[in-house]
């Protein structure tokens, strides 16, 4: 009896095994069309969808990456600005020194007179400071006909004084005459003011003695016998000396000394020449210098 029911039971279980077994074929066989339909259908999407999730994924990453290459360039922009604006600070600075520099030379130079240093604020129209203001006027101690120097030599005279401002007429202007002189040999000549013959860099030398020791390269300075400026000053360097068709007399062209084209810091000697010693006018061989 046992031994039939065991039969029994083998013989079902083996039954229900080939059932599944047949289902899961019918199964298999009714879906696999179906899974290869959605397939078909579902593919180009979940493609679509991954080539547009990595555009959006390469699109925010290139997108970052640019905002930080622009802050960095912003950053790096600065940083160039800044050491520009230093550098041109460090060198407009190294410059004034130098100027400052040449100036303290040149007070050195001329000890004997008392002297205050000015800076250049205003000139006329013009490429040359023929004619400029300077910020120190009577307040200071500026007089009218008080002497200007700057770069190594002689500017100008001042011709109209204010408070704190005073006027300068150049050496280089058409109606300035300067009474100078061989430094070396002491014989005399004039310095005329000529803005045309300046800008070959050079001014006009005249009413030099035909028999003087005057020649080219003789340092010019200002003469003794002037009316306005004081002794000794370096005006320039002659050249060109040549024998005028009178025979009685010389002339020829003087290099100045000081720069006329970029003027920025000046010194004004305070003492005049009538303060310093009194002596007969000269104006019949020296010109005037009028005010601007």
């Amino acid at each position: 009896m046992e031994s039939k029911r065991s039969k029994y039971i083998l013989i079902g279980l083996s039954v229900f095994c080939i059932l599944l077994i047949g289902i899961t074929s019918f199964k298999d066989g009714f879906l696999n069309p179906l899974r290869s339909g959605v397939g078909y259908v579902l593919s180009p999407i979940q493609s679509g969808v991954n080539r547009v999730g990595t555009s959006l994924y390469n699109g925010i990453s290139n997108y970052s990456t640019l905002r930080s290459a622009m802050a960095e360039k912003q950053a790096l922009q600065e940083r160039i600005d800044a050491l520009v604006e230093e550098n041109s600070r460090l060198q407009s600075e190294q410059f004034e020194l130098q100027r400052l520099r040449e100036l303290y030379d040149l007070d050195q130079d001329y000890m004997q007179y008392q002297k205050i240093g000015a800076r250049v604020i205003a000139k006329d129209s013009g490429d040359w400071f023929q004619v400029f203001r300077i910020n120190k006027g009577s307040a200071d101690g500026v007089q009218v006909d008080a002497n200007v120097m700057a770069g190594g030599g002689l500017v100008g005279i001042v011709t109209d004084v204010g408070a704190h401002y005073a006027t300068v007429r150049s050496i280089i202007d058409d109606v300035s005459r300067v009474s100078g002189m061989a430094q070396q040999s002491g014989d005399t000549c004039i310095v005329s003011g000529d803005l045309t013959l300046f800008g070959e860099g050079r001014l006009r030398l005249s009413n030099i003695a035909e028999n003087g020791d005057l020649k080219d390269g003789d340092r010019i300075v200002t003469s003794n016998i002037s009316s306005k400026f004081l002794p000794g000053i370096l005006i320039g360097y002659a050249a060109d000396i040549t024998t005028d068709q009178s025979r009685l007399t010389k002339s020829g062209y003087l290099i100045p000394a000081a720069q006329f084209d970029s003027l920025q810091e000046v010194l004004v000697i305070t003492t005049l020449k009538e303060e310093e010693a009194p002596q007969e006018s000269t104006e019949n061989t020296e010109g005037a210098q009028t005010g601007a």
